[in-house]
């Protein structure tokens, strides 16, 4: 039976290498033979353009993907909010396809709707803000004209000041909106709903117009990896 398999919020950095390596057996065991792998945004803790590419991390990530693909697995990955600025250039050597977020799929013959996740927590008005200033055009422009070097100091103290922000905020502020959720699904038409971003992993249930939608939400790797399998009888969360 052919199935696909689901992976978020790795946040790979080199300071974590036992997530690191969690990936590396991942891609060479479990991801093996599956008919596709899917990365939903945050593989890396931070991206500062692709031409980082030849950092050993990236590098190695990289050839990993490749791989992967050239073996018969199909490798897509969405952006996340911590690495946005993945282009072409690591598409390219990672034999990989980039997606759009939201993107809607028919998974095994089930409508499934694959987002990130960012844009659900419509109540943490303070990350909304930032969401919309890293993402415009020209602010882009202007931090990849930096060197890396300077790219890398950025993204470290945008870093830390992510973290401390975090201290003051509820967790229900940064978890999903119910009613962006159930924007989301009524838009797509009520499909399967797969994501990441909140670091909150489960299965869930919404009623959205009398009509059952079922969420699944990836699991960070900052402790012990995960990743979901989905295949035409539904999906299975599995750790590592």
């Amino acid at each position: 039976m052919s199935y696909s398999i689901f992976i978020s919020d790795l946040h790979l950095a080199p300071e974590r290498a036992h997530i690191g390596d969690a990936f590396f057996r991942f891609i060479s065991g479990p991801a093996k033979g599956a008919q596709a792998l899917y990365v939903l945004g945050d593989l890396f803790e931070y991206w500062v353009g692709d031409d980082d590419l030849d950092d050993p991390l990236n590098r190695s990530v990289a050839q990993g993907f490749a791989g992967l693909a050239t073996n018969g697995t199909a490798v897509y990955f969405m952006h996340g909010n911590r690495d946005l600025l993945v282009g072409q250039a690591f598409a390219k050597r990672s034999h990989a396809r980039l997606l759009a977020d939201p993107t809607l799929t028919d998974l095994h013959g089930t409508p499934t709707l694959l987002m990130h996740g960012d844009t659900l927590c419509t109540d943490d008005l303070e990350y909304q803000r930032f969401r919309a200033y890293a993402r415009d055009p020209g602010n882009q422009a202007r931090f990849l004209a930096q060197p890396v070097a300077a790219r890398h100091a950025e993204m470290e103290a945008l870093r830390l000041r992510s973290e401390n922000a975090k201290q003051d905020k509820t967790a229900e502020i940064m978890d999903v909106n119910e009613g962006a959720v159930e924007e989301a699904l009524r838009a797509a038409g009520y499909p399967r709903l797969i994501h990441g971003h909140t670091h909150r992993p489960a299965r869930h249930v919404h009623v959205v117009d009398g009509r059952e939608c079922e969420r699944w939400v990836l699991g960070a790797w900052y402790e012990r990896g995960s990743y979901l399998r989905c295949d035409s009888d539904g999906c299975t969360a599995i750790s590592l």
